[in-house]
């Protein structure tokens, strides 16, 4: 049997909770009664529903598929240790027995096999239907996630404030030992403390992070992790300090079940590689890319800190992390090769639905263009044409782009086409060109979400799948528009000359918007 996946991200519900509601009526018959945390609600009334569990769930079921067993009470007594066991083994969290409309009452030999296989039972009364008890999980892990995200936002506001006061590094790492609830440092290989925060952890611990120091600090990974009774340990390498006995790490010890303190941890990271770097590279361009970030994260617009920037050219790049890694955001920022990195938001499948649990998470980065930007493992990256700071609004919206074709066509990396200088835009007047595209386009004024379906449809060859993959809706939605596009358009949009011309008109207002945006950028 395949071990279950790891616990999704979101913030998990504790069953204590869902028991708590009046309005539910639960009541556990067996199992472990602390410490018990439910990710989702799945029901089946299959014999085996291992095939179909992930792990974390509430698994809910009427008793339809003890009608099958057959031979009395020793095989029923036998058929439901078995069930018991590979739920368990399955990494269901919990199992939801409901009453009615099979059972009047939760099998005796049920509540045995449960307490045997240490699997808490829950019996889910007549009145209460099983959608009742999905909806008030999701609805936990909505509030949850609302207080998880409130708490982020107030962790990084108040990390990039405390990087702008004097003696940032102490500053940053105090701020971070408030937001975790532990322990902070910064570490070098050989264990030397260049300072900390928080109450101090036992000798053990301290020990453990000391190894994990040694771990990135040595050209490994650049984040290791860890964990002792009730505690979390995590090192993260900061870039600025490079390899070897002078190489720095960012030492964490937090609470074992607050998985935020990883996040909050990353952006700390970020920020002490910008603060320490000069220590290595002496110079006042770490010292103002620093204030940029600082300024950016406090909330000032990008061309106000442009200046700090410089005049060099940059490529901005998005990145999804897939399913088969667990690599933080602050690792992808030390294999590009920069600190500049800014969490973004999650990707949800299907719009209005919530996010599943596990979906990965989108982040941004700033790439100096020397650089060499390659596919990352666990990632699926959109990276836009190097581009001066004043153009970077335009290479944010062109990486968003090659991301959602890079997810569409499941490459791990995608860049735009920039076109020659032979190309078939040099051959039009800019002025006609715009005037031509704005006349074709005209009948799709009012209403993106059309406009937007076909550029992508366009750019992806008329699929219908990988549209869909790309805005994360229906292929059905995808159709619908396509076909309501087409009659705006009065137009065949199977016709090969017809997609032609319209993509030479939707890339031609993408260029006029780019070149509007450093006009306004310019005179502000």
């Amino acid at each position: 049997m395949p071990p279950p996946l790891p616990p999704p991200s979101t913030p998990p519900v504790p069953l204590a909770e869902l028991l708590a509601r009046t309005d539910l009526g639960l009541r556990q018959l067996a199992g472990p009664r602390e410490g018990i945390a439910i990710h989702w609600v799945h029901t089946s009334e299959m014999a085996d529903p291992v095939p179909y569990l992930l792990g974390g769930e509430m698994l809910l079921t009427a008793g339809v598929h003890l009608a099958q067993v057959s031979g009395g009470a020793p095989a029923v007594d036998a058929y439901l240790d078995g069930y018991a066991a590979r739920t368990v083994a399955g990494g269901a969290a919990a199992l939801g027995f409901g009453i009615a409309p099979v059972h009047d009452t939760v099998p005796q030999a049920l509540v045995a096999a449960c307490d045997r296989h240490r699997l808490p039972l829950v019996e889910v009364p007549a009145g209460t239907p099983f959608t009742a008890v999905e909806s008030a999980v999701w609805q936990a892990v909505t509030q949850a996630r609302h207080r998880e995200l409130t708490r982020l936002s107030e962790a990084q506001r108040a990390l990039a404030a405390a990087a702008a006061r004097p003696e940032p590094a102490a500053a940053v790492l105090r701020a971070l030992a408030r937001h975790v609830h532990g322990w902070t440092a910064l570490l070098t290989p050989d264990g030397a403390v260049h300072g900390a925060a928080g109450p101090r952890p036992t000798a053990a611990v301290r020990a453990a992070v000391g190894r994990l120091a040694q771990v990135v600090g040595a050209g490994g990974p650049s984040s290791a992790t860890d964990t002792r009774p009730g505690a979390s340990l995590s090192a993260y390498a900061l870039t600025g300090r490079g390899h070897g006995p002078q190489a720095l790490a960012l030492a964490v010890a937090a609470d074992v079940h607050d998985p935020p303190a990883h996040t909050i941890a990353g952006v700390a990271a970020v920020l002490l590689s910008l603060i320490t770097g000069p220590a290595t590279e002496p110079g006042p361009a770490a010292a103002t890319h620093c204030a940029a970030l600082v300024r950016l994260l406090l909330g000032a617009r990008p061309d106000e800190a442009a200046p700090l920037l410089g005049p060099r050219l940059w490529a901005v790049v998005h990145a999804e992390r897939r399913r088969d890694t667990t690599q933080p955001a602050a690792g992808l920022a030390a294999a590009l090769g920069t600190p500049l990195i800014d969490p973004g938001p999650e990707r949800a499948a299907v719009p209005g639905a919530p996010a599943a649990p596990d979906e990965a998470r989108a982040v941004r980065a700033l790439v100096p263009a020397e650089r060499e930007i390659t596919a990352q493992p666990g990632w699926t990256l959109g990276v836009s044409a190097p581009v001066p700071v004043a153009e970077l609004p335009a290479a944010d919206r062109h990486a968003a782009a090659a991301l959602r074709r890079a997810l569409a066509t499941r490459s791990p990396l995608v860049r735009p086409h920039a076109p020659g200088p032979h190309g078939i835009t040099s051959l039009v007047a800019a002025e006609d060109a715009r005037g031509h595209a704005r006349a074709l386009l005209a009948p799709l004024d009012g209403a993106p979400q059309l406009r937007t379906t076909l550029h992508n449809w366009l750019s992806l060859h008329g699929s219908w799948d990988r549209t869909a993959t790309a805005l994360g809706i229906h292929r059905n939605t995808v159709r619908q528009r396509i076909a309501r596009t087409a009659a705006l358009l009065d137009t065949d949009l199977d016709d090969p000359d017809v997609r032609m011309e319209l993509w030479f008109a939707l890339r031609t207002l993408d260029r006029d918007s780019s070149t509007d945006h450093r006009k306004n950028t310019s005179t502000d």
